[in-house]
Order: structure tokens, then sequence, then C-alpha cells
């Protein structure tokens, strides 16, 4: 298994000029502009490009990691990155700046582990409604993933939310009724199921003349 890289702290460099025309020109430079916001005003600030893609593929991508902006040093922690569409490359970012103790809502990716045994034994297909789920908890431990087992699901049944086990500390935002993953029976299966229930069904009864 490839291990992931560290990354340390953040060196944010404010900046005075905003707008389409400036955000293009730190790009040519190989800086990415963006924000940090929380505990006060806004501060426009601009990241090196390649210091941005080595904090994606850490570890601390959703972690709570040192951040120096001018001649300040804070804690931030990673909120959103705006991508070109095609080549993926970084267009802006977003940084959140937080306290470690502090308890944040966030966005975690929901990772599915096992095989339904709907899927694996009756001709089922696995969906996953709900990607990702809000919660609340202390910054320093946002988890990476929430992990869901889909082993014991059979066919038309379902993970909702508030069945997901979530971390120590932490609470569920997202409505607890949302489904996160169902498990259906394909349609092709629907359909040659359906014949059989109509040849079932007893005859309608002619009506009383």
């Amino acid at each position: 298994m490839p291990k992931h890289h560290t990354i340390a702290s953040l060196t944010l460099e404010p900046r005075a000029e905003v707008g389409t025309t400036s955000a293009q020109r730190l790009r040519r430079t190989g800086k990415i502009p963006g924000v940090v916001y929380g505990h006060g005003e806004a501060t426009p600030i601009a990241v090196e490009a390649k210091q941005l893609a080595e904090l994606l593929v850490s570890g601390n991508k959703s972690k709570i990691v040192d951040a120096t902006i001018g001649d300040k040093h804070d804690t931030v922690l990673l909120r959103r990155v705006e991508a070109h569409p095609i080549s993926r490359r970084a267009l802006s970012v977003d940084f959140q700046r937080v306290s470690r103790d502090e308890a944040i809502t966030s966005n975690v990716t929901v990772v599915t582990t096992g095989t339904p045994v709907g899927v694996r034994d009756n001709g089922g297909v696995m969906d996953v409604i709900s990607h990702t789920l809000e919660i609340k908890g202390p910054a320093q431990s946002i988890p990476d993933n929430l992990t869901v087992d889909v082993s014991e699901l059979d066919v038309h049944q379902h993970i909702l939310a508030g069945q997901v086990t979530l971390p120590a500390g932490f609470t569920l935002i997202t409505p607890p009724e949302t489904v996160v993953v169902s498990v259906e029976i394909t349609r092709a299966l629907a359909s040659e199921e359906a014949p059989a229930e109509l040849a079932e069904a007893p005859p309608a009864e002619a009506p009383a003349t």
C-alpha cells in the first residue's frame, strides 16, 4: 500500500489584488488564488500550486494544518478546491480558519465495504445514493471518510444516514432518514418476474348481468 505524503504547514501569501485578471496572472506564475475565511474578515491569499498539490495527495487534506499568512501564524482547514473541468488543474481554493478544539461541520465521503448478499446471490445491483454525509464534531478529528458495511443488504433493502456509525464526538447533520445505499433488482430481472406475477394472478370476475 502506498504511503501518504505528509505536509506539516502551508505558506499562504496575502494578496491585495482580486478579480479575474489578477487570478489569471497568479496562475501563470505557478500560484493558485484563494481565500481564508472564518473568525473575522475573509483574507484573499495565494498558495504555490506545488504546495497545494502536495496537500491534496497527503494524509492531511481533511486535517487542520499550520499556516503562515504573511507575518501571522494560524491553523486552517482545506474546504474547497475549484478545478478546471478538463485539465483538473486547481483554479481556486478556500481555507477555513479554525482552532483545533473547535466544533465544525464537514461533508465526509461515504466508502462502502463488503459485497451485498442481494448482489452476490440474488441478482441485485447496489446503488450509492448519498456519496457524502454532513457531520459536526472536533475540527482536529474530522475523518477522511465514513465506512459503511453493506455485506448484509439484500434486494429491496437500504441503509439510512441515521444507521451509519460516526466517530466519537460527532453528530449527524444530514437528515437521518436519508438513504445512503440501496440494493434493488435489475430492470432485466424485474421484467422477467413481471409476466410470472401476472400469470399467477386470478382471472377477473365477469360483471353480473
